[in-house]
């Protein structure tokens, strides 16, 4: 799957208002990092990601995540960590912590929680995320006490992620 497909997978399901169907509110942002380091905590994340059960106390892995944020109400960049734990049960859950730094400086901290579910006989796992935004700079304080869901894709072959998150 190339970016192109990825793009596509998450923008597949939108209205005729441009909202993704089934997500409420408007698009906040949506942003497309990379990953760019795994953290291993003894189980082989190339091997967990394509298919092999992990053992069974589960395994953890830390993704280091970094790449440009882009929307109506949010444009900068992100970086941040998921300290992702896959179930031995086949569960993937997400914990994500991170920052965005919009254009002009201002930091915005984001902690989301979700599950990543992968499609059968591919490297790509579909995203589902719930996000809580929280910033001290008087302009920005509107993500304060909005609610955040999220979705989007990650390739796991390529590192590529690309998730669209909307307000309520």
């Amino acid at each position: 799957m190339n970016s192109i497909d990825v793009s596509r997978a998450t923008t597949a399901g939108l209205d005729a208002g441009g909202h993704e169907a089934g997500m409420p509110g408007p698009l906040i942002y949506e942003y497309r990092p990379q990953i760019t380091q795994v953290v291993e905590y003894g189980a082989s994340a190339d091997a967990v990601l394509s298919g092999t059960p992990p053992p069974a106390e589960g395994a953890r892995f830390d993704f280091h995540l970094e790449g440009p944020v882009s929307g109506p109400k949010l444009q900068g960049t992100f970086s941040g960590v998921d300290y992702i734990y896959f179930r031995a049960d086949g569960r993937a859950e997400l914990h994500i912590h991170g920052t965005i730094t919009t254009e002009d400086g201002k930091r915005v901290a984001l902690e989301a929680g979700g599950v990543a579910i992968p499609e059968e006989g591919s490297a790509v796992f579909q995203l589902r995320e719930h996000v809580s935004l929280m910033s001290n700079h008087p302009e920005l304080s509107w993500v304060n006490p909005i609610e955040v869901w999220a979705r989007g894709v990650v390739d796991v072959s390529t590192g590529e992620v690309h998730v669209q998150a909307y307000g309520a």
